[in-house]
């Protein structure tokens, strides 16, 4: 009997800070192996976050996580800050995991430790960590006329940063949904524009599919993320935001149960089974990168992605190189463009026992030099709007010109401290609807019931 069928295993491991145990009797299956492997790897974020308590003279904490080349950027820019202001700060590395850097911040502020003193966070955890009152207000910024929040996004600023009226994070790294699309393709068939609605995308994919077809039969008309993660949740809002719909009202109250929403529900499913223009195995297996992997192999007219996957479909070997553009996702008749924002933003623990230095950090991180740095070394898309018009980085990065319109009209997920919650039922329940398990009508209805149940707890 192998280790993958059953087996019995007592794992205990336990830290000076804090106290972590894990018993596992029995494992079943190879997903009970994953899981428990996962959460090993939790733990080890978490003991690499606390461990830094440690070390901790009078040094800043920056925690982060990525790609290794990421990381060693972050601390050539520490080493530089630190000559700047003789402010020492150390590097706290992450691992490229989205949930275990957030486990691994979550564990350490809710121990109250006073390290990390700063760390990035991804937007869909900022309302979160302030209503749990972990953030410093950094409002004190223009406490003192130098510093501006001018150079920012507003709408970022204002929808995705503030939380009941304080300003606990800026952006350093803006993302947002965008339309790549095959130029030399709509060219062949007659086209002189991108979609600029979702009929006309339908349209123009069903006729080309059908001719390409006859050449691959594994081309498609458009893909996206459909799987059951945060992801589809990004495509959903902007699908259904572009129609008039989406998960909060005019009143600020969770309504997923809408007709716009359930036009966009509808179209989404159609896209699969009735147009046969995305792949059936949308739902099932479809995130960033699988999507972006058909794509560069020729194997699609539009592809929704964020804007990392420009660099890699204009690598040498990539089929696409010289062959796609980027616009503005479609929207439907009488709407607008929506891009969901993403990306990462820089916060300081309300924990910090260095709050002044750690402040300077922020302002450094933020500058307009650094964020040219970052966009230049990383490819990182600027907090700031003033970068975007930087000649070097244009010479370097021209898409950037497109962007900067794409993410004036980016649209934040709810700033609501269970938002994480939320997700996880509407994932459940579009995925269902994609699926063909449920009716769109049955997914909006049972989402709207279970999220009003959250939001009931919430409120008491």
């Amino acid at each position: 009997m192998s280790c993958l069928s059953t087996c019995r295993i007592e794992f205990i491991l336990a830290t000076s800070q804090p106290y972590l145990y894990y018993k596992c009797r029995y494992i079943n299956s190879l997903w009970g192996c994953m899981m428990l492997f996962r959460y090993i790897s939790i733990v080890i974020a978490v003991c690499l976050v606390l461990s830094c308590g440690g070390q901790k003279e009078s040094n800043l904490v920056f925690t982060v996580g990525g790609a290794p080349a990421e990381i060693d950027f972050w601390e050539e820019l520490a080493d530089e800050f630190t000559a700047e202001t003789g402010i020492k700060i150390t590097v706290n590395r992450q691992p490229t995991d989205t949930d275990q850097r957030r486990q691994g911040l979550v564990v350490a502020l809710k121990a109250e430790s006073s390290d990390p003193d700063i760390f990035l966070m991804d937007v869909a955890w900022v309302a979160q960590m302030a209503a749990s009152g972990w953030l410093l207000d950094l409002e004190q910024f223009g406490s003192d006329g130098s510093f501006s929040l001018e150079p920012f996004y507003r709408n970022v600023i204002e929808l995705a940063d503030r939380y009941n009226n304080k300003l606990i994070a800026l952006p350093v790294y803006v993302d947002g949904g965008l339309l790549y699309y095959r130029a030399d393709l709509l060219d062949r068939f007659g086209y002189d524009d991108p979609p600029r609605t979702w009929q006309e995308l339908i349209e123009q994919a069903v006729r080309i599919q059908a001719e390409m077809q006859d050449e691959r039969a594994d081309f498609y008309g458009y893909i996206w993320q459909g799987a059951q993660y945060e992801g589809l949740i990004c495509n959903f809002l902007e699908v259904a935001v572009s129609g008039g719909g989406g998960i909060v009202n005019q009143s600020g109250e969770i309504e997923i149960n809408t007709e716009a929403n359930l036009e966009a529900l509808r179209m989404m499913r159609a896209m699969i089974a009735d147009y046969e223009i995305s792949p059936p195995n949308t739902y099932t297996e479809f995130t960033e990168e699988e999507v972006r992997v058909l794509f560069q192999q020729g194997k699609a007219l539009f592809e929704r992605n964020w804007p990392y996957a420009y660099k890699l479909h204009r690598a040498e070997n990539s089929a696409v190189r010289d062959k796609f553009a980027i616009a503005s996702l479609p929207h439907f008749e009488g709407g607008r463009s929506v891009a969901t924002l993403g990306g990462w933003h820089i916060g300081i623990s309300r924990f910090c026992d260095l709050p002044d230095q750690a402040l300077e950090f922020v302002r450094f991180v933020t500058s307009y030099e650094t964020q040219k740095k970052l966009a230049l070394n990383l490819g990182w898309n600027p907090g700031r709007r003033d970068v975007y018009d930087d000649h070097e980085v244009l010479n370097q990065l021209p898409h950037f010109a497109q962007l900067q319109e794409i993410f004036e009209n980016a649209y934040p997920r709810p700033t609501l401290p269970y938002y994480t919650q939320v997700s996880e039922v509407m994932q459940r329940y579009l995925n269902s609807a994609l699926a063909g398990e449920m009716t769109p009508r049955d997914a909006l209805r049972k989402a709207d019931e279970e999220i009003e149940t959250i939001v009931s707890r919430y409120s008491q």
